[in-house]
């Protein structure tokens, strides 16, 4: 409802000062440049992205039909872009990630005493700000798959030149032992919607427009690609900087689900179609991580397409080696994808195991039978295998063909806990493109090529990392590696995002 009231507001206020346009004068917009830092191997090997997928019912009538959701985390240790803001009289000043993938403001608090990682960074003084009012309610903000805890409290926050007056934030004052121990920022000033945002507390950028801090109901975002430049980045809010990119963006819309989630469409490693988006995918445009995320199937792909070597999965091949022959019947007879791998018996439906004839040939003794779906890698493992033979039967090839792929794809698998290594030599490797509005996206090898130099030199890793939230609803995560590529416009007042070619 208050998304609601706050679009209808900003439709009567533009309509009443001019016809909505992407040319802001200079004093309507807040202009925030971005410091930048470089990836290091602990920061990377540290960096954890999740979602969690579950059902609930309307909190307010607690009743009516479940709604399927996806909770979106991270833990924010490949941030490498932040900017400076101010709390309270006289201002405090931190330094947070600007992030799109979450709603909060929170800064570490004096009170936070028994965490090393708050003595290690700037922490907000509440007797030392004159516009200070306490609020003192305790709350929790995701972190990973832990969280911060703190108190909401409300003061004046600076952002670039202006003042946001009696913001409410949280002051963590309890952290995990080893949570920030090597952050390289203070805390997080979170860009996306009330609906996500603990406390239902209104965001710093609702805030901005019911001020009248910013005329337009827009702000965008641009990554300098130039590594040698001081400047990393800048976020404009209230307008878009026409010299940050070329031609005209592409808008499609948001999904009402509280995110900057918009739908993506098929993807091509080089000029070949996976398949796996062509009926759309759900994607989180998100400042707040490096990487582009998505699901362990067409990573895999993408792996074996560029050469990253990730670790031989035993559990994957055990699955082929067993149930290869059957799978490959089963699609070759017209049996739907989905359901083969529930028809032999890997995977659970209904909350029973559909235990088959075929089932019981490979024996009964077989360890795959006795785990749920729910806690079933072995089930993943399956559905991949069934859409890998499918990508092999759509290109017509034999049966043996088909094999050697899924063996070479088992041998791709990425790491759930670590990243790919790839050849620096990125010349040779293919384009990746993403559609996205019906318009083709594509990342050059040197735009989704991390490199990362230590003592023994330089290493290049893979853009790419797995994010698997349930097979019947795959998650993308379009993070710097994207949009450093693309400069990007989040409009809130149509609830839309677009993408134009970043200059």
């Amino acid at each position: 409802m208050g998304i609601k009231v706050l679009l209808a507001a900003l439709l009567i206020w533009n309509l009443s000062t001019s016809a909505f346009g992407f040319n802001a004068s200079a004093n309507n917009t807040i202009r925030i440049g971005l410091k930048r830092r470089t990836l290091d191997f602990n920061s990377i090997k540290a960096a954890r992205i999740y979602a969690k997928h579950h059902h609930h019912r309307d909190t307010k009538r607690n009743s009516g039909p479940l709604k399927d959701e996806v909770v979106y985390l991270k833990n924010y240790m490949d941030v490498q872009y932040f900017a400076e803001i101010g709390i309270g009289s006289p201002p405090q000043y931190f330094a947070v990630v600007f992030d799109t993938g979450s709603s909060n403001l929170w800064v570490p608090s004096s009170k936070c005493i028994f965490s090393i990682g708050c003595y290690l960074r700037s922490r907000y003084r509440s007797r030392l700000s004159t516009t200070y009012t306490k609020i003192g309610k305790r709350c929790k903000i995701p972190f990973g798959t832990r969280s911060v805890r703190g108190l909401f409290s409300q003061d004046n926050v600076k952002v670039g030149s202006s003042v946001v007056n009696q913001q409410v934030f949280t002051e963590v004052t309890r952290e995990g032992f080893f949570t920030f121990l090597h952050a390289r920022y203070d805390g997080v000033l979170g860009l996306g919607f009330q609906d996500v945002a603990e406390g239902r507390v209104t965001p710093v950028w609702y805030n901005m427009l019911l001020q009248h801090i910013v005329t337009q109901p827009i702000f965008s975002f641009w990554l300098n690609r130039d590594p040698k430049s001081r400047l990393g980045g800048e976020i404009l809010f209230g307008g878009v900087d026409c010299t940050h990119f070329r031609g005209q963006h592409t808008f499609v819309p948001v999904a009402q689900n509280g995110y900057w989630e918009i739908e993506i469409g098929d993807l091509f490693i080089g000029n070949n179609s996976t398949g796996f988006c062509r009926g759309g995918c759900p994607a989180i445009v998100d400042t707040g991580t490096s990487f582009l995320a998505g699901p362990t199937t067409i990573l895999t792909q993408i792996n074996h397409a560029i050469g990253a070597e990730g670790f031989v999965s035993m559990e994957c091949k055990t699955v082929f080696s067993n149930y290869g022959n059957l799978i490959w019947e089963n699609l070759v007879s017209g049996l739907q994808p989905e359901r083969i791998c529930n028809r032999i018996g890997i995977c659970k439906r209904n909350g029973t195991f559909d235990v088959s004839h075929e089932q019981q040939t490979v024996g009964r003794s077989s360890k795959l039978e006795k785990l749920p779906n729910a806690e079933n890698p072995l089930c993943s493992f399956c559905e991949m295998t069934v859409f890998w033979m499918q990508v092999e039967l759509r290109k017509e090839r034999t049966k043996e063909k088909a094999f050697e792929y899924v063996n070479q794809m088992c041998e791709k698998l990425p790491s759930p806990r670590g990243k790919s290594y790839i050849n620096c030599d990125v010349f040779s490797l293919p384009h990746i493109t993403i559609t996205i509005g019906n318009k083709p996206f594509p990342l050059s090898p040197d735009q989704y090529v991390i490199r990362v130099e230590d003592n023994h030199g330089a290493h290049c890793l893979s853009g790419f990392t797995a994010l698997d939230v349930h097979p019947r609803r795959p998650l993308w995560v379009l993070g710097d590696v994207f949009l450093r590529a693309y400069h990007t416009v989040f409009d809130f007042g149509n609830l839309q995002v677009g993408f134009a070619e970043s200059a």
